[in-house]
């Protein structure tokens, strides 16, 4: 089981992965690539020269700007935003790990901005505006923004949908003789919510014989 595994609940799951955009990288990517040839042009020069045996030391620091990459590299790979079936979450860190999350139910608005660069490369701002001003709040350069932005909307949409099935539910299981079709519209929604994924075979059962039981 994975890091992220054991941060979901019973029922939970991940719908939608995504990381910053790889142009973030790209400063890193130049800058490193330039000092290493200056590092290896060095070497280059020292072994031609009568200081050979200085040769070794901007070999060793052209070892330095890979590292650094690979670092950056590891830290891009470990940040990542995730949109689950009950709420968004940012996931950072390659040993120490931090999470931040809000319930999709708290979303109030989601706003994302793209410049025209953005837009031809696919990458954007996402801005998750919640009742709170704890959680998650703002993801910058990140790829595909607008499949994150979709998601979460659906995703709030269909748990507005479980929640809107419970209250009827409920209505229905509290009255002594409820109407002949309730019970099988019921048990019809509560299997299109099992297919959306938004409920568990378990629950599903679970739910089923609690209504068929008030028949």
């Amino acid at each position: 089981m994975g890091y992220i595994d054991r941060l979901l609940s019973r029922n939970e799951r991940v719908v939608f992965v995504t990381r910053r955009h790889w142009l973030t990288l790209l400063p890193t990517l130049l800058g490193d690539a330039v000092l290493t040839l200056l590092a290896l042009g060095a070497v280059v020069l020292l072994f031609r020269s009568d200081w050979k045996i200085l040769a070794i030391l901007p070999l060793v620091l052209a070892a330095l700007p890979l590292i650094h990459l690979l670092v950056r590299l590891l830290n891009w790979w470990n940040l990542q935003y995730l949109v689950t079936n009950r709420r968004v979450m940012e996931v950072r860190g390659v040993i120490n790990k931090r999470v931040s999350d809000s319930s999709l139910e708290k979303v109030n608005d989601v706003v994302m901005r793209q410049s025209i660069l953005g837009r031809m490369l696919g990458y954007g701002d996402v801005e998750i505006i919640t009742g709170s001003d704890v959680g998650v709040n703002l993801f910058r350069r990140i790829a595909r923004p607008v499949r994150l932005k979709t998601e979460m909307l659906n995703q709030k949409e269909s748990l507005g949908e479980l929640d809107a099935f419970e209250g009827r539910s409920k209505r229905v299981l509290v009255t002594e003789a409820p109407q002949a079709g309730d019970i099988p519209e019921l048990i019809a929604e509560l299997d299109e919510l099992r297919q959306k994924g938004l409920i568990s075979d378990e629950e599903f059962e679970e739910k089923r014989r609690k209504l068929l039981d008030h028949i």
